[in-house]
C-alpha cells in the first residue's frame, strides 16, 4: 500500500519540477547581461553641431552689468566725467597693461560707469570683472547659476530672446559679460577732479590716474546676462522672456553616440574593435555635444568602429584624470 502511494507523489514532484524549468536552450535577458558587455558596435559619422542653452529671463529698466579685463595685466582706471546725458559713443573707463600695450575697457554706448570692482594697479587676468555699467533703458536680464556659466562663458555672441506672449524671437545684443553686481551695490563714483580731461583726450595710452578719492570696491555677487533688444521690439518692464544662448557649432564633426564614450567633456575613452575582436581602449579628445551623440575631436580617423557600450572605467578615470589612490594602511 505504501508503495502505492508514494508513486503519484513522486509523479507530482517530477511534473512540478518540469514546469519550473526551461523546456528549450538557456537564453540570456539583455536585462540583465553583465555590466561591460558588448551589445553592439557603431562607425563614428560626420554632422554639423549647435549646441545651445535656454535661460530664464525678464525685462528690465536700466540693468546692471559687468565689465570684464580683455588680457590679463595691470589694471588703470580713467577718471570718468559725470555726463551730461545717455552717451552716445563708448566710454572709456580703464586699461589693462600687458608687455607695455593697452588694453582697453570701455563701457557701451547708452550705458553710464557704475563704479570699480578691483583696485587701482591690481594685477587681474583674463575674464575677470573689473568694472560695472548700467544700460539706460529697457534690458533682457537672465540670472544663471554657476554650472551655467561654465557652458555659456565666452559663448555670448549669439543670443536669441522670445518674449512670452510677446515678441520675438529676435536677436539680442549682448551688452556686457556674466559677471555683475546687483542692483543697489554699486559704489559711488569718484568726485571730477579739476584736470579731468574729457574723453576724446584720452588717447594717451597711460590715463590719468585720480586724485584724492579713495574707493571702496564692490564684491560681484551676481552671475547675468544682460541684452538689448533691436529699437522696433516692444518692451515691458517685468515681462518674462526665455534667453537662448549658442554655446557652440562645428561644421562637419566627427561624432559618435554618447554611449560609446568613458568621459563627458574635455578627454575620454572609446574601445576600438580590432579584426580578431578584441577592444583596443584608445584616448580622444571631446568636444560637442548635444545629449545623443559628441564630437570626437581627435584621437579617431573616422574610420574604427567602436563597442557599444564604452570601456567601463573606475570612477576616478572617468573624465580622463589619473585612477584615484586608495589608502593601503589600516
Amino acid at each position: 500500500m505504501r508503495k502505492i502511494v508514494l508513486a503519484p507523489l513522486c509523479a507530482l514532484v517530477t511534473v512540478a519540477v518540469a514546469a519550473c524549468s526551461p523546456s528549450g536552450p538557456d537564453k540570456a535577458n539583455p536585462e540583465l547581461a553583465p555590466r561591460g558587455t558588448q551589445m553592439t558596435k557603431v562607425k563614428p559619422t560626420k554632422q554639423d553641431m549647435t549646441t545651445k542653452l535656454s535661460i530664464a529671463g525678464k525685462v528690465e529698466m536700466n540693468p546692471t552689468f559687468g565689465l570684464v579685463a580683455p588680457v590679463a595685466g595691470q589694471v588703470r582706471y580713467f577718471d570718468v566725467p559725470t555726463p551730461n546725458g545717455t552717451p552716445t559713443k563708448p566710454i572709456r573707463v580703464a586699461t589693462v597693461w600687458k608687455d607695455g600695450a593697452p588694453n582697453y575697457v570701455e563701457a557701451p554706448a547708452g550705458s553710464t560707469f557704475s563704479g570699480r570692482l578691483v583696485d587701482d594697479k591690481a594685477t587681474v587676468t583674463a575674464g575677470m570683472p573689473l568694472a560695472t555699467a548700467k544700460h539706460v533703458g529697457y534690458a533682457i536680464v537672465g540670472d544663471i547659476d554657476g554650472q551655467q556659466a561654465y557652458k555659456i562663458s565666452g559663448a555670448l555672441t549669439d543670443v536669441t530672446v522670445q518674449i512670452k506672449n510677446g515678441p520675438g524671437p529676435f536677436p539680442c545684443t549682448v551688452l556686457g559679460t556674466i559677471a555683475a553686481l546687483p542692483q543697489g551695490t554699486i559704489p559711488e563714483k569718484p568726485p571730477v577732479t579739476p584736470d579731468t580731461k574729457d574723453q576724446k583726450d584720452q588717447k594717451d595710452p597711460q590715463p590719468q590716474q585720480p586724485k584724492d578719492q579713495p574707493q571702496t570696491p564692490s564684491s560681484a555677487t551676481g552671475l547675468r546676462i544682460v541684452c538689448t533688444a533691436p529699437a522696433d521690439v516692444q518692451m515691458i518692464n517685468g515681462a518674462s522672456a526665455s534667453i537662448e544662448v549658442t554655446t557652440g557649432k562645428s561644421a562637419q564633426a566627427l561624432v559618435v553616440p554618447v554611449e560609446a564614450v568613458a568621459g563627458q567633456q574635455g578627454k575620454g575613452k572609446v574601445d576600438v574593435m580590432q579584426p580578431d575582436g578584441s577592444r583596443r581602449t584608445t584616448d580622444v579628445t571631446l568636444g560637442l555635444t548635444d545629449g545623443k551623440v559628441i564630437e570626437i575631436k581627435s584621437g579617431l580617423t573616422g574610420d574604427e568602429e567602436l563597442a557599444v557600450p564604452g570601456p567601463n572605467l573606475p570612477e576616478g578615470q572617468q573624465q580622463g584624470g589619473e585612477p584615484q589612490q586608495k589608502p593601503t594602511g589600516p
